[in-house]
């Protein structure tokens, strides 16, 4: 089995372009913006006025935390609270969150065309009008969902978090895309697959980005090394006959991609496809760039819409 490492390169709005001394220097449409990166052992490479030029800084509350949740933002005065980007066909706002990232996260891109290729493929080779149902699960902004859907696909999108469902929505209006097949919903994920298997539910393909810790909007805990396992064996139950594809991603624990690749491949033994994993990393904009390692990944893919 070999391990991928998949890369985002079809970006006009997002870029890495330096790193080292444990940040990172990334461009967010007009602005640059400094992160702590704790992988980024090595020296930077562009010049200090370069890194001056930052619209803002996230700041941990300790050099030695690498908890996203933990520390604040220096923005300067300028600085729009949130821009308009692109990327494909869809549109959607970037703003600096409490939790470290700008909105959304441009590292997962390649996801986003791989599931369109199978998704194109269906709708191409199938002998039925009605499009593939897709369920994204822990959906965030929704940027998963609205290139899905943009591509032809109906969508379920859950998320926890009401805010979360609310940017979800106005990076639907921004894409134009008001009038898509998206359903958003605000619930917990495992009550949500619990009550689609009573409802005798069926999707053709499951996305999944789950946290390590999360709650509920009633109050619910999630804690991935516990539940992770329970919600993927729910997850036969609710795929149609012939699935399309699942995609699970986790910037949330600290282990190899086998881990995700072998729980996976073991939910999806009864159906005909293969199952896949490794990680993803963003590029530097350089001539002798360097990668920085973002998520570990496995997904699994059906032997009929390849």
């Amino acid at each position: 089995m070999s391990i991928l490492l998949l890369n985002p390169i079809k970006w006009n709005d997002y870029a890495l372009l330096d790193s080292g001394e444990g940040k990172k220097l990334e461009r967010f449409g007009p602005y640059l913006f400094s992160r702590p990166e704790p992988q980024a052992f090595w020296s930077k490479r562009l010049p200090n006025e370069v890194w001056s030029k930052v619209a803002g800084t996230f700041l941990p509350s300790s050099s030695l935390d690498d908890n996203e949740t933990s520390g604040k933002w220096l923005i300067k005065s300028n600085v729009l609270d949130r821009w308009e980007m692109s990327y494909d066909n869809i549109k959607f706002f970037s703003t600096p969150t409490p939790f470290r990232h700008l909105g959304f996260f441009p590292d997962q891109s390649p996801h986003w065309d791989w599931a369109a290729k199978k998704i194109t493929n269906f709708i191409s080779n199938s002998n039925t009008e009605t499009p593939p149902k897709i369920l994204n699960l822990f959906g965030y902004s929704g940027l998963a969902s609205l290139h899905a859907a943009s591509n032809g696909a109906s969508v379920t999108h859950i998320d926890a978090s009401k805010k979360a469902i609310n940017f979800a929505f106005e990076n639907r209006d921004l894409s134009n895309l008001s009038k898509a097949p998206i359903k958003y919903l605000t619930d917990d994920a495992m009550k949500f697959v619990n009550r689609e298997i009573r409802r005798n539910n069926k999707y053709d393909a499951i996305i999944l980005d789950p946290p390590k810790y999360g709650r509920g909007p009633n109050g619910e805990k999630w804690e991935i090394s516990k539940d992770l396992p329970i919600l993927l064996n729910l997850l036969p139950k609710i795929l149609s006959d012939k699935p399309l594809f699942v995609i699970l991603n986790s910037y949330a624990i600290r282990s190899s991609c086998l881990s995700l690749h072998y729980l996976l491949k073991e939910v999806m033994e009864g159906y005909n496809g293969n199952c896949e994993c490794g990680e993803i990393s963003i590029i530097e904009e350089q001539a002798q760039p360097r990668q920085i390692s973002t998520a570990i990944f496995a997904r699994w893919e059906s032997m009929f819409f390849s």
